[in-house]
């Protein structure tokens, strides 16, 4: 639990949303209304009681009108060229709100010193855990997957597709979608998310 605090901590998505909330004049309850996310969650991620799925951090970011790396990014970092070395990924845990299920995964940030990137890469680390219909998100954008290791299904509207290391995949996210790890090996993917926003 304190590495996971520290862990939030050096991410500070929580302050990052709070302060660009209060530079646009919101409030929780407007930012709730824009988003379709309850205000007691709102607050717990703002005071980093909760690190949110990608999902939720992108429909945070469309209310906010800014990219999805807005909670990513070094502030001051303009560097146009981020060399991430092997073990340097900048580590995302979600943890579950209140009664809320865990998503089996975990981030790793992989261009987290890049300001103003399109894109947003991240190696993603699938936890062994039983399909959940509730597992499944969508969002604006789209999304590529490539699977370096173990074995997924992707549940991707009504369609599964089962995938090897090796396999790739790119979708758009819109569609409800949610990927699930197959056999005892926890997975290993590439993941890039675009933003249209």
């Amino acid at each position: 639990m304190d590495s996971f605090r520290e862990e939030v901590r050096e991410l500070q998505i929580g302050s990052k949303i709070r302060r660009i909330r209060q530079e646009r004049r919101m409030t929780l309850q407007t930012l709730a209304d824009a988003t379709g996310l309850s205000k007691p969650l709102l607050s717990q991620i703002e005071n980093e009681q909760v690190i949110p799925p990608l999902a939720t951090l992108l429909r945070i970011a469309k209310a906010f009108r800014v990219p999805l790396q807005s909670f990513f990014q070094e502030e001051g970092s303009s560097s146009r060229c981020v060399l991430t070395k092997a073990g340097e990924s900048r580590k995302m845990l979600r943890r579950p709100a209140e009664n809320e299920t865990p998503a089996p995964y975990t981030y790793l940030s992989l261009a987290h010193g890049k300001k103003n990137r399109s894109l947003e890469p991240f190696l993603v680390e699938v936890d062994v855990h039983e399909w959940q219909e509730e597992m499944m998100v969508s969002h604006e954008g789209e999304e590529f997957i490539f699977l370096l290791e173990g074995e997924i299904n992707l549940h991707y509207a009504d369609q599964i597709y089962s995938m090897s290391p090796g396999d790739s995949v790119y979708y758009d996210s819109a569609e409800p979608h949610a990927i699930v790890a197959r056999g005892t090996v926890r997975p290993r993917t590439v993941a890039v998310l675009f933003s249209r926003d």
